[in-house]
C-alpha cells in the first residue's frame, strides 16, 4: 500500500522553476517530519528540505533561498517550490514521512531510513 507518493518532475532548463508534490495521509502529514530528498547517479542520496509538525522548516544550504517547502492539509500534500534551478539540481526527489524530528533527521551527517518512503519523481534540469 503506497502510502506517500510524488508528482511534479519533469525536464525543465537551467533557471527554471518546477513544483513537486508529495500525497500522504493528513495524519501522516500531521504526525511526521515530512522531507524531500534527492539522489543523482554515482552520489549518496542527501536531505534537501524538511517541514516539521509545528511547521518549522529546514534546507540543505545547497538549495537554501531557492526552494521553499509547505504543506496543505487541506490537499493532504507536501509541496516542494524549486526556482532558479541548476542542472546540479537534477536528481530523483524521493519524499519521506518520519516521526523523528526534522532538525534532527537533517542534522544527521547521512541521510537514515525514514518510517515511509515515496518511489520518486525524477527532475532534470539542462544547461
Amino acid at each position: 500500500q503506497v502510502q506517500v507518493m510524488e508528482s511534479g518532475g519533469g525536464l525543465v532548463q537551467a533557471g527554471g522553476s518546477l513544483r513537486l508534490s508529495c500525497e500522504a495521509s493528513e495524519y501522516i502529514i500531521r504526525t511526521s517530519c515530512m522531507g524531500w530528498f534527492r539522489q543523482a547517479p554515482g552520489k549518496e542520496r542527501e536531505g534537501v528540505a524538511g517541514i516539521d509538525v509545528d511547521g518549522s522548516t529546514i534546507y540543505a544550504d545547497s538549495v537554501r533561498g531557492r526552494f521553499t517547502i509547505s504543506k496543505l492539509y487541506a490537499s493532504k500534500t507536501v509541496y516542494l517550490q524549486m526556482t532558479s534551478l541548476k542542472p546540479e539540481d537534477g536528481a530523483m526527489y524521493y519524499c519521506a514521512a518520519d516521526t523523528r524530528s526534522c532538525r534532527r533527521i537533517f542534522s544527521a551527517p547521512h541521510v537514515s531510513d525514514m518510517n515511509k518512503w515515496g518511489k520518486g519523481t525524477l527532475v532534470t534540469v539542462s544547461s
